[in-house]
């Protein structure tokens, strides 16, 4: 499953928990699926970060590949 069908799958649980009008067994089976939904998401994420190079230039004025990192640190 692609992470956009994955994602759009995980809103639309969301929405159907969100009015509160499902029965029990339904909504459990409901959350179960969107746990299983949102790790698979976060794994896409985690392998698509770990693909990402930025170039940036170096003292020297070259381009170099550095590894991509969101932390703000």
């Amino acid at each position: 499953m692609k992470f956009e069908e994955s994602m759009q799958e995980l809103e639309e649980i969301v929405r159907k928990m969100e009015t509160g009008n499902l029965p029990l067994d339904d909504a459990l089976n409901l959350f179960e699926k969107g746990i299983k939904l949102s790790h698979l998401c976060s794994k896409k994420l985690e392998a698509a970060r770990t693909k990402i190079d930025v170039l940036t230039k170096n003292k020297d004025g070259e381009l170099s590949a550095q590894p991509f990192c969101m932390d703000s640190e």
